[in-house]
């Protein structure tokens, strides 16, 4: 999940959690209590059932990096206690009386939200992840004024519209991670037009969304090739991931030999690095998208996007329809994430690996064997 924007930020903040009621249901899970974001047992509520609510029980949840930002607060709007998670998936324990899409035993997903304003231009077009007033599936208000907690916990409620419906051929465990990093490459690739058969394009960064952005360009049938820093990661893209090719970015002579090579750059790297180079591998109309958000602003040459007539863009997750669309794909074309399957007490030990990029390339928690009521 990318960072969010000020607008969306200063919307935010400006939200105010009441004295929170207790719930009728309990739940357990993990949840960070201070800056530390040190992660361990918690107890807590969930809402009733309501009409058109799903109830699950979680089977798996995915680690995204963006579960440690919060835990840290690192984004600077974390309230604590906090559950993260928001790659989930489990099976339906119940359903409220309005429900249409779902029933008892059905498979299914949650991913980075769980609400929204449902009257925006955003929101009518399909497009739930611009809207300002967005719900995420943990930290934030939800609209009865009561937190949301994530998905490394025992189970979950969410309206249905916000539950995705979950292939029968798509692992539970290697497809959780799709739920946010699978729509974050997804979406761009099919947006910007770079999904089309024959046509080249590239990746930056060979990490959690990386190495997904790589499988469905390929699964698209296009040319792929990999940019990373380090050659330490040419076999595992070539031969691992079968990209067309492989080239170190800060080896100027192979950035050369690229040049006006490529229709479109998905580039995934959140720290900061040059982009120059990048829009020098691009053809004329080429397309150079951002799902990472680096932490200093991004310094950008007008000549080379003017003389070439290429196009700076950035893309976050997608909407609901276009997730289960991403889901329906993925099952049929067989990506999956490449994942470490751990116990959710080695969550901690996990976040420390992430903050090191040493997970090749997501962790995903095996909640419902691991995680035991107190």
């Amino acid at each position: 999940m990318v960072m969010l924007h000020e607008t969306f930020q200063e919307f935010f903040l400006l939200s105010i959690f009441p004295e929170e009621s207790e719930h009728p249901i309990k739940a357990y899970g993990y949840a960070a209590r201070d800056i530390s974001g040190v992660l361990s047992p918690f107890t807590f509520s969930r809402r009733a059932t309501g009409d058109k609510d799903v109830r699950f029980k979680v089977l798996y949840c995915g680690i995204c990096h963006s579960d440690l930002h919060f835990a840290k607060n690192e984004w600077g709007m974390t309230t604590y206690p906090i559950v993260p998670g928001h790659e989930i998936v489990g099976v339906v324990t119940e359903v409220g009386t309005k429900v249409e899409k779902f029933k008892v035993g059905d498979n299914v997903g949650v991913g980075c939200l769980v609400g929204t304003c449902g009257s925006c231009q955003s929101c009518a077009n399909d497009l739930e992840s611009y809207c300002l007033k967005q719900i995420l599936t943990y930290g934030f208000p939800y609209h009865d004024g009561t937190r949301t907690y994530g998905g490394y916990s025992d189970h979950m409620v969410a309206d249905e519209h916000f539950v995705l419906r979950w292939p029968e051929n798509l692992p539970l465990d290697s497809g959780a991670p799709l739920l946010c990093a699978g729509i974050t490459t997804y979406s761009p690739l099919r947006h910007f037009g770079l999904d089309k058969p024959g046509m080249k394009v590239g990746v930056v960064g060979l990490g959690g969304l990386g190495h997904v952005a790589v499988k469905f360009a390929k699964a698209f049938g296009t040319e792929v090739t990999v940019f990373s820093t380090t050659a330490a990661k040419k076999q595992e893209a070539l031969e691992g991931l079968k990209a067309d090719h492989f080239i170190v970015s800060k080896d100027l002579e192979q950035m050369q030999s690229a040049a006006s090579s490529l229709d479109g750059i998905i580039d995934t790297v959140s720290a900061n690095h040059p982009i120059a180079p990048l829009l020098s591998v691009l053809k004329s109309d080429g397309k150079l998208v951002f799902v990472g958000v680096p932490e200093k602003p991004v310094e950008l040459d007008l000549y080379p996007l003017i003389w070439g007539r290429k196009i700076v863009a950035g893309s976050a997750t997608g909407g609901l329809k276009e997730t289960q669309e991403m889901l329906d794909f993925a099952a049929k074309h067989g990506v999956v994430s490449d994942i470490e399957l751990i116990p959710i007490d080695y969550l901690n030990t996990a976040m420390d690996r992430v903050l090191k990029s040493d997970v090749r390339y997501r962790f995903v928690i095996d909640v419902a064997r691991s995680l035991k009521a107190p």
